[in-house]
């Protein structure tokens, strides 16, 4: 078992996972319940995970951001009877509640029989006769407790995604076989050696956070580091600082924080100290070039192999990646490469025949050992997303092309394929070009009909820029992302195809305000262009 360094200023408490398993055994929770946890990146949240898992319990985490809302949703859809959190949660110098969006949640989910609330800051906060004070009731629990036998293919854990018809999916992941693959992948694709530490910088709410902060390094034995703050909290160089601190030897964030980092002076990179780094990676989104270059000479001074990973949640850990490799070996900029060891990936046209080009549907032909195995309460709905577009292969979403040389380049989810002409565009693509004009911080590009060229290109930029032959430009203040990052280009299609009535699920974007102001953009941009 590894250990935990704490990258953020505040004190760091002992939090002992057997204790938790005692104390969630002597409320009731059995074998194969459900319980979720909604808590800020700490050590109390990963014993936590590890202690459900100890005892046989199904944790899902949910994102220590969202709203009371989806919150619930995920409370009623995994039909948890316990949930555990903090009082408050800190996050870029900023204190914010958690219990009272706990509260909230659990009024309409009559499922739930306690709620656990452990203190992240001395504040005290209102209690109910649901709530029990974890840091109180763990003091009298033994520091021992037996881990429950489990079959391979039992329930380890829940994950839910954002689903575009407005319901979240419960990504269902078991045992044996994803810790095998996060170990696996952990240790191979980032190059990790017996005493490194690992700089994961990663919500615990999402699957980076489960497989590289938590279970792959502790499978390994490796010190993890938990990262509460903010890329620019208290400044830009925060995460540099942290490496200088803790002598991180592997450092994995985004690239949507890499593009916000790079826009500020060097400086703040270069006053800290990162000769400890052997390895940078990116996870997230496909890396644009800019932003790599950047990443990999200014952070690594051009020495770390930079891997720019593609999974998803559904996967369980990594599949393609620059590493492992030979030594030596090519690695090009902004490309995940080569497939991970026993996967099998597949380009398929659209009508699911394997094609002779070079681009197409990314599929995986064959099983691995971190694939999720269901949708927790809907089966069909998971073979329908994952099984049905392309008989006998699982459909990632994504398309990519592969060079002849075998490597793997990732174009982006195949809605986000663009149709001009009988010409198709992935939007990664165009979005990388528009990324290396200076003023441009960060741009999404969508397709929308065409009566005559199928779809034209519409690219939403958060800064100026002229408008060019039929393409459009739109210059809105912020882009609509998950607190992951990632931008989410369907609402930006349905405001632009003035179908904003049904948006979907939006309960995992960061700001849902931002949605609000691209309407109102696209309506100022509606009414001028009907002047003219």
């Amino acid at each position: 078992m590894g250990h935990f360094m704490i990258s953020q200023n505040s004190e760091n408490k002992c939090c002992s996972p057997c204790r938790l398993a005692n104390t969630l055994k002597s409320y009731g929770i059995q074998k194969g319940e459900r319980v979720a946890i909604y808590m800020p990146v700490s050590p109390m949240a990963v014993a936590a995970m590890l202690a459900c898992a100890r005892i046989g319990a199904v944790h899902t985490v949910v994102f220590a951001g969202f709203s009371s809302e989806a919150l619930a949703g995920r409370i009623q859809d995994a039909q948890s009877k316990f949930v555990i959190t903090c009082n408050q949660g800190v996050r870029g110098g900023r204190i914010f509640d958690l219990k009272s969006t706990v509260d909230k949640a659990v009024k309409s989910c009559p499922s739930v029989r306690h709620v656990f609330v452990a203190k992240r800051t001395n504040n005290s906060v209102p209690m109910g006769k649901l709530d029990i004070s974890l840091d109180e009731v763990m003091v009298g629990q033994s520091p021992v407790c037996a881990p429950e036998p489990m079959d391979s293919e039992e329930m380890l854990f829940m994950l839910y995604t954002s689903g575009s018809t407005g319901k979240p999916k419960g990504i269902v992941h078991t045992q044996a076989g994803y810790l095998l693959y996060a170990s696996l992948t952990h240790q191979y694709v980032f190059d990790y050696t017996p005493g490194d530490v690992f700089g994961c910088v990663a919500d615990i709410g999402w699957i980076t956070g489960h497989s590289y902060v938590v279970y792959g390094p502790l499978c390994n034995g490796a010190t993890s580091v938990l990262f509460e703050s903010t890329p620019v909290y208290p400044n830009p160089g925060r995460y540099w600082e942290t490496v200088q601190r803790l002598r991180i030897n592997q450092f994995y964030g985004a690239p949507t924080a890499i593009r916000l980092l790079l826009k500020e002076e060097e400086n703040w990179v270069k006053k800290y100290d990162r000769s400890s780094l052997k390895t940078l990676a990116s996870v997230g989104e496909p890396i644009n070039h800019e932003a790599w270059e950047w990443f990999h000479n200014v952070v690594g001074d051009g020495r770390c192999p930079l891997v720019d990973t593609w999974w998803q949640t559904e996967t369980g850990g990594v599949c393609i990646a620059p590493l492992p490799a030979e030594p030596g070996a090519e690695i090009r900029p902004a490309m995940a490469m080569r497939p991970f060891f026993g996967i099998q990936p597949a380009l398929l046209g659209e009508k699911g025949i394997f094609t002779c080009l070079f681009v197409g549907a990314l599929c995986i032909s064959q099983p691995w050992p971190g694939m999720a195995r269901t949708i927790f309460g809907d089966h069909q709905r998971f073979v329908d997303a994952y099984f049905k577009p392309y008989q006998g292969q699982y459909f990632t979403g994504d398309g990519a092309y592969r060079t002849e040389d075998g490597y793997y380049q990732i174009t982006g989810r195949m809605d986000d394929v663009i149709n001009i002409s009988g010409h198709r565009l992935g939007t990664a693509e165009i979005e990388d070009a528009l990324d290396e004009h200076p003023d441009v911080p960060e741009t999404a590009v969508i397709g929308i009909p065409h009566e005559i060229k199928g779809e034209g290109k519409t690219p939403d930029k958060s800064a100026s820029c002229e408008s060019i032959s039929s393409v459009f430009f739109k210059v809105v203040k912020r882009l609509p992302k998950t607190r992951s990052g990632k931008i989410m280009r369907r609402i930006l299609r349905k405001v632009a195809m003035q179908d904003t009535s049904n948006l979907g699920d939006v309960s995992t974007l960061d700001d849902p305000s931002v949605v609000t102001e691209i309407i109102e953009a696209h309506k100022c941009y509606r009414s001028h262009a009907a002047k003219k």
